[in-house]
């Protein structure tokens, strides 16, 4: 399979808001936007995105995982970032036909159908640096993907107490211009330390890396960082932690420092979680040139396999998550 997001399905989806209504969305081949150069977009980065997953049963049924959730995430995205927003009606119809008519796309599992939906600022007007965009896009593509890290390797997470990923009221938004703010400390990482994210902690306060979130684990408990506007509330993450609970973990939403993070590696597991990655075990935090080894253990692939059993639906659905797409 390609690598994660460079395959498309044939179809996709657009819909355009004009004169204070969206237009119905159409389905067509997947092929360049008409946008204007002056575009608000191109200019000032009014833009959000959410990404989810449909999988494909045994019996040749699919689902939808989170559709709700993500649904609320981006319509709070687009208000974040001024734009026009979409019901949760349209962008729950548009999604479930936009699977169905790319049925044929969707792989067995492990594999799953990417799902891409972007609302995208379209008013012509380079003097609208401080105005929001009455005119937008929303446009969606289907991507069929397999994982999202090659291999099965544990990652290697450089630790920067230096820089932020985001603002503190912004973080929460899905939009492209948080992941450019951390694309320069990655790329330095990957290419000074050949790390594979940056897990950002401004002041020792751990919070996420470039593209998810992290937990901590033990027999006992997932530890990761409480929600609030600077970083993303992820829907995997949600997901795990409400799977963890109802195994038996103590799950603890609260701040972490980084010394308390490097004193759990001793004995600990830790994780990063996205919609894309699901659940990655990390086997190496770098921090100010030290490496510090991160102790293996049962607990991420016991979490990640829970979870996996519910996507694949190898076992029951207790909490309602999987949207049938019939």
């Amino acid at each position: 399979m390609s690598t994660f997001g460079t395959a498309f399905a044939d179809l996709m989806a657009t819909a355009w808001y004009r004169d204070g209504a969206w237009t119905a969305p159409e389905f067509g081949p997947v092929e360049p936007l008409a946008i204007h150069p002056s575009a608000h977009v191109l200019h000032y980065a009014s833009t959000c995105f959410d990404g989810l997953k449909a999988y494909r049963f045994p019996d040749g049924t699919l689902r939808i995982f989170r559709l709700e959730a993500h649904v609320a995430r981006l319509r709070h995205s687009a208000e974040r970032v001024c734009l026009p927003v979409p019901s949760a009606e349209m962008l729950s119809q548009v999604l479930m036909e936009l699977v169905r008519a790319n049925e044929d796309a969707v792989p067995d599992y492990p594999g799953s159908l990417y799902l891409r939906p972007v609302i995208m600022g379209t008013d012509h007007d380079i003097g609208a640096a401080g105005h929001a965009s009455h005119g937008a896009c929303l446009f969606v593509l289907a991507s069929p993907v397999g994982a999202y890290f090659q291999g099965d390797h544990a990652l290697k997470i450089l630790l920067d107490d230096s820089h932020m990923r985001s603002t503190p009221d912004f973080g929460v938004a899905k939009s492209g211009g948080n992941y450019a703010a951390a694309l320069h400390f990655i790329e330095e990482a990957r290419r000074e330390h050949n790390c594979d994210q940056v897990l950002f902690c401004p002041g020792g306060d751990v919070q996420e890396t470039g593209a998810a979130n992290v937990l901590l684990l033990d027999d006992e408990r997932v530890v990761t960082r409480a929600l609030d506007g600077a970083i993303l509330h992820g829907i995997t993450r949600d997901s795990l932690l409400q799977l963890a609970r109802s195994i038996g973990y103590q799950v603890e939403e609260r701040a972490i420092t980084v010394e308390e993070l490097l004193d759990w590696c001793a004995k600990g597991e830790a994780a990063l979680s996205g919609t894309a990655a699901v659940l990655v075990p990390i086997g190496i935090f770098l921090y100010r040139d030290r490496e510090v080894p991160v102790a293996s253990g049962p607990n991420v692939a016991r979490l990640r396999d829970a979870l996996a059993n519910i996507h694949s639906g190898a076992s029951n659905d207790p909490f309602g998550w999987l949207t049938p797409v019939d």
